[in-house]
């Protein structure tokens, strides 16, 4: 079902006009289906603000629930950010005073940037943890992205990630491990999810916090695990919202820092991203870039024009299952009273009816 513009969010004209279904408020006043609010912690840095808000929106919005999704974005405080961020959060976006006292059925948290290895002495720490405790208590299901996911582990189950030694950057296959829950039950059971991190929480680590890994990858790890009672937290190690041109955009983004000096070594490619022919390409471009810069010259601009049309999309359609089933489970553990405790017409310990509640195997 559709989401509902209730606010002049670039992103909703934006998303009507890739031909996506968005409703006009009015309209959906006069329909009898019920709503869902559903809060986008959007911490991301300025660049890729609204294309975060995009990606979500959009996963978000090809849920074939029948409800009316209202998405309300909100930020931190604590997050340094330009002037341009500044007026686009000021304008569009919620606080969290607002979204606390309003009340939500799902809560997504995504990645952010960060400056060092213990995530404890960020800016946002504080701000951040604030809000996952309120929603532990007050909303159905969180739903962490990437690094929240790395600091959900540290504040709740005392795991600290671990560094990689080296970025983990690419699209690599997944297997379903754990076909029972409802999450994971109708999507393919082989499928590729986009990484991009420097550090990882182990499944060994996952397994001592006690959550429920869905589904890890070989060269990956986990990319899906869920809290013991099914539903309150669901935690992804990956980034399954990434549009198809998301790890390009990355890329583009290193190959720019070596060439202003920002990073010593030539960026290598995204493991399993781009084809033989726009391997090619990209190290005959490289040439040109050490060239341009052992002249003096200004380097060459990245020839994306010759990247975009190869590249593939294999993660889409399974990204949109997995949010789909979600929704449809937020659905049916929630009710119009927003601001009542978290899942207080359910067992709390086993909301699904899973049998989670019990000690593992």
């Amino acid at each position: 079902m559709p989401i509902v513009a209730h606010n002049e969010l670039p992103t909703f004209s934006h998303l009507r006009a890739a031909g996506h279904q968005i409703l006009d408020p009015v309209r959906a006043a006069q329909q009898d289906i019920r709503e869902l609010h559903i809060g986008l912690l959007n911490m991301m840095p300025d660049a890729a603000l609204e294309a975060t808000e995009r990606q979500f929106f959009r996963l978000i919005g090809h849920s074939n629930q029948i409800a009316q999704f209202y998405v309300h974005p909100f930020t931190l405080d604590a997050l340094a950010r330009a002037e341009t961020a500044r007026a686009h959060i000021q304008r569009y976006y919620s606080t969290f005073e607002r979204i606390r006292s309003e009340g939500l059925d799902a809560l997504i948290i995504t990645g952010a940037n960060v400056t060092g290895p213990d995530l404890s002495t960020e800016p946002f720490w504080g701000p951040l943890i604030e809000v996952v405790d309120w929603a532990w208590n007050n909303v159905s299901s969180t739903l962490c992205s990437c690094l929240a996911t790395h600091a959900v582990l540290q504040f709740r189950y005392g795991q600290r990630r671990e560094p990689l030694g080296e970025k983990r950057w690419g699209v690599f296959p997944h297997r379903v491990v754990n076909r029972a829950h409802p999450l994971v039950g109708n999507v393919n059971t082989l499928f590729d999810v986009p990484h991009s991190r420097f550090n990882e929480i182990s499944r060994a680590q996952f397994d001592a916090a006690g959550l429920r890994v869905l589904v890890e990858g070989e060269r990956a790890g986990v990319h899906l695990a869920v809290s013991a009672d099914g539903i309150r937290q669901v935690l992804f190690q990956g980034h399954p919202e990434y549009d198809t041109i998301s790890l390009l955009k990355e890329y583009k983004r290193e190959v720019n820092r070596f060439a202003a000096g920002a990073r010593r070594d030539y960026p290598p490619f995204p493991e399993g991203y781009f084809t033989v022919q726009s391997q090619a390409i990209l190290d005959e471009h490289a040439q040109r870039v050490r060239a341009a810069l052992a002249a003096g010259r200004e380097p060459p601009r990245l020839p994306e024009d010759h990247i975009v049309f190869r590249l593939d999309n294999t993660w889409h359609d399974t990204a949109e299952g997995v949010i789909g089933n979600w929704m449809g489970l937020v659905y049916q553990i929630t009710h119009s009273d927003r601001c009542l405790p978290f899942m207080d017409h359910v067992n709390p310990a086993d909301p699904l009816g899973l049998g989670w509640n019990r000690a593992p195997a």
